[in-house]
């Protein structure tokens, strides 16, 4: 008998989380998060990219593919661990609780950081050290290179590493050693960072998994330039003699954007990749999923087909299509892992080559409800067009919460949304929401923002605005006892709680 299950769970960063520390992080209150999921029957919690951030604090311009982002370390569990004292913490950031001031948050947590590091150092030997010892042996082979780029990077005031003197940008062997040599105090509290960062956050993932809960975690399709990867391992990206990108990602002209999207990341040099059986993208994978149960591909068409922009170009107009390998990709990282635990963030206009491609691996696509209603009943993001084998959502990082959508859309689409879901739109998100959990897709998910019934102002992203993102937090009063109750019994109600589709309906909430 095939497996029939349907699930349900929530988008929600680590970030958003409330706490008296200015961000969201890996402590109490991600307990009582994974808590409140368990009570409600999801089995699903979708998180965005979780390594250090970079330009404009996204996570979907990060330093590392591998590394993971201190913000998010707990000071909590560091008392606990013997790292902090009480007083350690004090003053704490002064920052509004539902959004986070970044450069304040960055200042707090470095300063803790720092102190937790020099208390290990003067400890000598302990637990922490053991720890530290195994985690580095554990991780070298991407850890090495994370830990001096980002010393080098501190050391030359933040700046991308193309702007480093030559030997470093350029990786000079000697100039390398001799940096590993001096800067090796600094580079150990880096080591030491990512330790806590990792040790903390597969708690919360144990914990998750003990109540049934499984992480989907997002996966950007293309790195950063300015990052520990591409400097690192400059072979793997089209990059020119001088170390700078001749080809860059982005997207062409539509009805949206009359220049294109100019993203500005570097390309892979494929051929490359090829060579060694795609052992970078092995290891990413691997990674990836050290981190989560479940991984998103964000703009997974650029495995079928990228749009290829001359680094020169000012806008996306000038670029051209180009055939990737994707399907090589895949199979490789099928041979590791089969069946291929992978969501593909296919929306916008896809090509039957991203469908085939999709379809040939056994990974399910995306469908966003907030798509739905401009068009007409052919519309495929309308549920009733929908295949099983489907996340549907309703909405993502980079839409506005259902309640500001549906404040902001034209009323033909608001009149389509009411008559097709039977509702006079007084409870907009929840209608959304139910539609979304009553359809045939065997995953279901919602931000937080639309079970809270937000508006606007808890928006996570406005792509294309380059600061002022990424800042929304709840609050410990957001998850009541009602909200709890409602979204429990929808769940119950409509066979999304991880069991195969046979027998009786569970005990109502």
């Amino acid at each position: 008998m095939p497996d029939t299950a349907r699930y349900a769970g929530l988008i929600l960063h680590p970030s958003s989380l409330p706490g008296p520390y200015g961000i969201g992080d890996f402590g109490p209150a991600a307990d009582t998060w994974i808590d409140w999921l368990a009570r409600t029957h999801q089995t699903l919690w979708q998180v965005l990219p979780l390594g250090p951030t970079g330009y404009g604090d996204s996570p979907y311009q990060l330093l590392s593919a591998f590394a993971g982002n201190p913000l998010l370390i707990s000071p909590e569990r560091l008392v606990e661990g013997g790292l902090l004292t009480r007083g350690d913490l004090e003053p704490l950031p002064a920052a509004a609780p539902t959004r986070i001031d970044f450069p304040e948050v960055i200042a707090y947590k470095r300063r803790l950081l720092r102190t937790a590091c020099d208390r290990l150092a003067a400890a000598g030997a302990s637990s922490w050290r053991a720890k530290v010892e195994s985690y580095k042996e554990s991780e070298r082979r991407w850890l090495d290179d994370f830990g001096l780029f980002m010393v080098l990077k501190a050391r030359h005031d933040g700046r991308p590493w193309n702007e480093w003197p030559a030997d470093l940008a350029q990786r000079d062997p000697r100039a390398l050693a001799q940096a590993r040599s001096h800067l090796a105090s600094e580079i150990e509290a880096v080591t030491f960072e990512q330790m806590l960062f990792h040790d903390q956050w597969q708690h919360v993932r144990a914990r998750a998994r003990q109540l049934g809960i499984r992480i989907i975690g997002d996966l950007p399709l293309y790195l950063a330039f300015d990052s520990a990867e591409v400097w690192a391992n400059p072979g793997l990206f089209r990059l020119d003699v001088h170390g700078m990108p001749t080809h860059v990602a982005g997207v062409p002209p539509d009805y949206f954007s009359p220049t294109g999207q100019r993203w500005g990341n570097p390309l892979y040099r494929w051929a490359a990749h090829r060579t060694d059986g795609f052992a970078w993208w092995k290891r990413r994978l691997e990674g990836a999923l050290h981190l989560s149960d479940w991984v998103r591909i964000d703009h997974f068409r650029g495995l079928a087909a990228y749009w290829e922009v001359p680094a020169n170009s000012p806008t996306a107009e000038t670029g051209r299509w180009v055939r990737a390998p994707g399907a090589a990709l895949l199979s490789a990282l099928a041979s590791r892992l089969q069946p291929l635990p992978l969501i593909a963030e296919d929306l916008g206009v896809m090509t039957k080559d991203v469908a085939d491609l999709r379809t040939r691996f056994g990974l399910p696509g995306m469908r966003v409800l907030q798509f739905a209603f401009d068009g007409d009943s052919r519309n495929p993001f309308l549920p009733h067009n929908f295949d099983p084998h489907t996340v549907v959502y309703t909405g993502t990082h980079d839409n506005d919460t259902t309640r500001g959508w549906y404040a902001q859309a034209d009323e033909g689409v608001r009149d389509f949304a009411r008559r097709y879901m039977g509702r006079d739109g007084a409870d907009l998100a929840w209608d959304v929401i139910r539609l979304a959990w009553s359809s045939v897709a065997f995953m279901a998910l919602a931000p937080l923002q639309d079970v809270l019934d937000l508006g606007s102002e808890a928006r996570m992203n406005f792509p294309g605005r380059a600061s002022g993102n990424w800042g929304w937090r709840f609050t410990e009063g957001d998850l009541t006892p009602g909200r709890a109750e409602r979204l429990g019994e929808l769940t119950l109600l409509t066979a999304r709680t991880g069991r195969e589709a046979a027998g009786d309906l569970p005990t109502p909430y």
